[in-house]
Order: structure tokens, then sequence, then C-alpha cells
């Protein structure tokens, strides 16, 4: 039995109908290096998806392999109650000189959904204890993506998702987004002042006083397909937040670290949110660990007697685990050493000119939005009025196929394909890719 067969037998994959896998069977992987895969035949892919949006320095990038080598020999795990390791308490030390202004305290956890669970808890607990025990509820944006265990899936609003489940969910407020693809006040992502935010105002006029957090990701609704807002949303909502007294989780696990073209993508807004949830490229996609990073005001609500019952009761198993610990900390260093911020700030303009001249007049294609490195085109029947496919043909899913025979990756959000790069993807990678995508949607739709 090869390696495929025994994976057809054994593994049930992630995110995806495995009845799918008898036309295009699973890619086996040998190894990688920068921005590339190698499957067992040695043939290139270029992931320009980052493998899930995780990968952010590039695969096998020696310096942050050489720092988990050496905490290998040294500490591999420890129980984080009433222990702690250097690695952990550098990496805080190091991030708290980062991330927006009043964020102090760092909650380890494993993954990104365990860290939106985390900060869920964490808020309802607070106001439960500092006399507000009516704030139950709480609110997100259509469309949102925030995880996939259930306290996060309630909170997301991609029906893909979470559909099957709702009977299981927690009952949410939710609050219609920003479509500035779509816009229903006939305005321009770039030259508007958010005036969608009225939806969030009622529920917030309606709500507010019960409700303990509002869930939102930073500027970019990543699972929705790379829905970009402006700014002046996030103003607005931090401020609501403000005068209802509910707390502003930021899910920057997928946009965090560089993706929008500075380090966090609240930093465009000048913003700072009550709690802070990353992952992914907190490691540079080599280890599983995420942070709900939260400030003195709500950390000191759980200060007290422990027969108080005051203490935060969550924990998991893996959480501050030395060894993502010391992937984080080489990861802070090579952004700092080798100015990779700058360099993909640059790079991020390149890509967007260069998406721009490719796509900008095709038939096919309605919507091109950008931030950082991140870039999204939309793929729709008659872009004079908008028209999406429909659901069935799956055209994103047949250009991805394509795309895979030429050597790149482009998993598709339904029918939008988009490029959210390792931070080191070079012009020449760029020009590749982005070619590749255009005759993958010209072989497909032409």
């Amino acid at each position: 039995m090869n390696l495929i067969q025994s994976d057809l037998k054994y593994i049930w994959h992630p995110c995806s109908q495995m009845k799918d896998y008898e036309e295009l069977a699973p890619i086996i992987i040998d190894h990688a290096k920068g921005l590339y895969i190698y499957d067992t035949q040695n043939k290139p892919y270029a992931d320009v998806v980052s493998s899930w949006w995780c990968n952010l320095l590039g695969h096998c990038n020696e310096r942050i392999s050489d720092a988990i080598k050496q905490q290998l020999d040294k500490l591999e795990h420890v129980i984080f109650a009433n222990f702690s390791h250097t690695p952990a308490i550098n990496l805080c030390e190091r991030l708290s000189k980062k991330i927006p202004k009043g964020l102090t305290k760092f909650f380890f956890t494993d993954n990104g959904s365990s860290a939106i669970e985390a900060a869920m808890k964490m808020s309802f607990q607070y106001h439960y204890q500092t006399g507000n025990p009516q704030k139950k509820k709480f609110m997100a944006l259509s469309d949102a993506y925030h995880g996939e265990t259930l306290g996060a899936l309630s909170v997301g609003g991609v029906d893909l998702y979470s559909e099957i489940y709702k009977p299981l969910l927690l009952d949410i407020v939710r609050i219609e987004g920003p479509d500035c693809y779509r816009c229903k006040y006939g305005n321009f992502r770039d030259y508007c002042n958010a005036e969608c935010f009225e939806n969030a105002e009622k529920a917030f006029e309606k709500y507010g006083y019960e409700t303990s957090a509002f869930l939102v990701e930073p500027l970019v609704q990543a699972a929705a397909g790379m829905k970009i807002y402006p700014p002046a949303y996030l103003k607005k909502l931090r401020n609501c937040c403000n005068t209802y007294n509910v707390h502003l989780i930021a899910d920057e696990i997928a946009v965090g670290y560089g993706r929008t073209g500075k380090m966090f993508a609240c930093e465009h807004a000048q913003i700072s949110p009550d709690i802070m949830c990353l992952s992914k490229g907190l490691t540079g996609g080599y280890m599983p660990m995420a942070l709900a990073v939260t400030t003195d005001t709500i950390f000191n609500a759980f200060y007290a007697d422990y027969n108080d019952g005051k203490a935060f009761m969550h924990s998991h198993t893996y959480c501050g685990n030395p060894l993502a610990c010391s992937a984080a900390l080489e990861v802070l260093n090579i952004l700092d050493e080798e100015d990779i911020l700058e360099k993909a700030k640059l790079n991020g303009e390149y890509f967007h000119t260069l998406i721009q001249e490719t796509f900008s007049n095709h038939p096919y294609i309605g919507d091109i939005r950008n931030i950082g490195l991140i870039n999204a085109i939309e793929l729709v029947q008659d872009p004079s009025n908008k028209k999406s496919f429909e659901s069935k043909k799956r055209i994103g899913y047949e250009v991805y196929k394509e795309a895979l025979k030429m050597g790149v990756l482009l998993r598709p959000l339904g029918d939008v394909i988009y490029f959210n790069p390792p931070l080191i993807i070079e012009k020449k990678d760029m020009d590749l890719v982005t070619q590749v995508c255009r005759s993958a949607i010209k072989n497909i739709l032409e």
C-alpha cells in the first residue's frame, strides 16, 4: 500500500469533503523550504496561502529550527500552574513592548479557537465579579470567523462552518457587518466613514446593557473571503464599547504579525482592545500556541484569595509550552533584526500593483482588495451587477485544482482567490503566482 492509499484508509482531513479526494488525491509533502513545499516526487508548490495563514517567515527557517533544537535538550514541557520558565517570561516581556497600549497580562493557550474561548470566559467572569452579572451576551459580525470550538463557532457567522451545529451554539447578537464590495450606502472602501456602523449602534442601544463583549477580526474578515473594511469602523466600535461597558475582543489570530502591513491590524485604527487573541504567526507556524492578552483592569478583578472563588479556572495541558515559546521568541528576533515588516510593506505595494495590472479588466473578476501582503480577487458571473456564480459550480475550487497542476497552492474561500504569503516572499515569486493564477482562471472560465 502506498502513502496515498494509506492516507485515505486512515486519515479524515479537516475542512474537506473526503469524497473529493477520489478525484484529487492527497498530495504527500516530503520537505519544504522558504515559500515552497515539495511532494514525494520533488515537485514544488508555491505556498502562497502560508499553510492556513500561519507560516510567517517561510518553511524550515533555519533560525527558528535552531531555536527549537536548542530548547529541546533543556526543557520540552512543564506544567504551567505554579511553574514557569525563561522562554515564556522573555516572550511576554518582548511582546509587551509591541502590543497595543494597555495590554499587560498574557494568558497562554494552545490554539486560536482556545484563545477565543478563554477571552469569552474571561470577559463574562470579569463582569460577573464586578457587579454586572446580567452581561451574558456576546456580539459579533455577520460573516465572522473566530474558530471551531463551540463557543468560538457561536460567535462566528459563516454558515459553512456553523449551520449544522446551531442547535448547540450560544445565542449571539449578530450584527450586519461591513461589505465594501457590495456597499448598501454606495461608498468605496478607501473613501468612507463607516456609515454601516449604524447597524452596530442600534444593536448596542438594544443589547449593550446585557452584552459582555464584542468580538471582531480587525480590518479583515478572513474566512469570509478576505473582506477588508476601513479603520473608521474599528474606531467607532471602540468608542461604542467604552460607552456601554462592553469588552472589545480583537481576534488578531489571522491578521496579526505584519499581515496587514503593521505588526497588528488594530494599529491602523490606533485603538487598543480589552483582550487581544494571537496565534498562527506567533510561532512562525512552527508550533501550536496562542495568547489571550488583556489589561490590568480585567486581571485585577480575578486577583483575590483562592477561597473567594475568583480565580480563572481555565487551562490547557500545553499552554506555555517551552518549545513554542522559543519559536515565538526567535520570530520576534527575526522580525527585528532582519527588518522583515518594512520589506514586507514594500513588497506588498509591488504585489498589489501587479495584481491590479493583471486582473483589473478581467471579465469575471468583480473586486480586487488588499491590505499589506494580503490580496484577494472575487470571481463573479457578471461584474456589472456583482452577481456571483451558482455555488454548485465551485469555480474557486476548479481554479485551485488547475493552479495545483502548475505548482501553486491557491486554496480558495468560495469563489474568492486570495494571496496571503509568508512575509519573506520575493518579487519573482509574486510574478510567478500571479501568472499561474491568471492562467488557471483562463483555463476554467475563458
